[in-house]
Order: structure tokens, then C-alpha cells, then sequence
């Protein structure tokens, strides 16, 4: 008898956590505020359900051509006089990648279940060649990517951003 009770006290411990689990607390209202008191106590509990959505809705797709775009104009705007250094290109390589993925998820919006990779490489134009190649698993129905390569006379850029589709 005191084995069941601590069994039917385990599993109802254990439904309890999973409850609070699929809980999500609301912490902003469509202004920006947070619910609850000025204690900091949560306000009221939202529980959200699954949507099921499989793929991107029509307005939601990845645009590849806007993505390029994006690529260009922060390539061009900070490369245009940019001479190769291997500390600055490091630095600037960072800057850049940060740079186009904000500008992307501003553009995607907040309602999208893409998830944004950025590669962005620079190195030495000195006459050699160069291949940049990347890998990853694809569902080419919903996932997409943009690319865009910029040269001058010091340096040579390769951007790339994928969209991966996520459910």
C-alpha cells in the first residue's frame, strides 16, 4: 500500500513538472511592458500549442534576392578602400557577419521560423585562386542561401547567408 501511494505521488509530481514545463510566461505586452507587479512577480501564464506548420507560408519564404542585396551593400561599404591586414580583416570579418545577420532577421520579421547562418571570409588578393565550399543538411523545397563575392585590389570576400527552414 505505501508503494503505491509513493507511486502515485511520484507520477503526479512528475505531471506537474511536465505542466510547468509547457508553460510559457508572457513577459511583454504588445507596448513593450512586462506584466505582473513592481515586486517583479510574473503575471499570467500563456500555454502555447503546437501549429503543426510544416512549411513556410507564402509571405514568410526566404528571398534570396534581398539577402543578396544585403551581402553587397555591406560588402561594398566596408571594403571599398579597406587595404589586407590579417588583425583588421579578423575584426572586420566579425563586424560584418553581425552586421547582415541583424539587417536579415530585421527583414525576415519576427513571425519567421527561419534559422540565419552568416559565413563571411576575406583573404589576401594576391593573384592565387580560392574556393570556399561548406556543407549542411538541406531540404531544398523551403531552405535557401545568398552569396555574393566582392575583390579589390588587396583583398578578395566571400559572403554566404543560408535560411534554414525550422519547425
Amino acid at each position: 500500500m505505501a508503494m503505491k501511494n509513493l507511486f502515485k505521488k511520484k507520477v503526479a509530481t512528475l505531471l506537474q513538472q511536465q505542466r510547468e514545463s509547457r508553460t510559457v510566461s508572457q513577459s511583454r505586452s504588445s507596448a513593450g511592458s512586462t506584466f505582473g507587479d513592481e515586486e517583479g512577480n510574473k503575471g499570467a501564464q500563456v500555454v502555447l500549442e503546437n501549429t503543426y506548420q510544416l512549411g513556410p507560408r507564402e509571405d514568410q519564404r526566404f528571398c534570396t534576392k534581398k539577402a543578396e542585396d544585403i551581402i553587397r551593400d555591406n560588402l561594398h561599404s566596408h571594403l571599398t578602400d579597406a587595404e589586407y591586414n590579417s588583425e583588421t580583416c579578423k575584426n572586420l570579418t566579425t563586424q560584418i557577419t553581425e552586421t547582415i545577420k541583424t539587417q536579415i532577421k530585421t527583414e525576415l520579421g519576427n513571425n519567421n521560423r527561419f534559422k540565419i547562418v552568416v559565413l563571411v571570409m576575406i583573404g589576401a588578393n594576391w593573384g592565387q585562386g580560392a574556393r570556399v565550399a561548406s556543407r549542411c543538411l538541406w531540404y531544398p523545397q523551403y531552405d535557401r542561401f545568398a552569396q555574393y563575392e566582392y575583390r579589390n585590389e588587396s583583398l578578395f570576400a566571400v559572403g554566404i547567408v543560408y535560411g534554414i527552414y525550422y519547425e
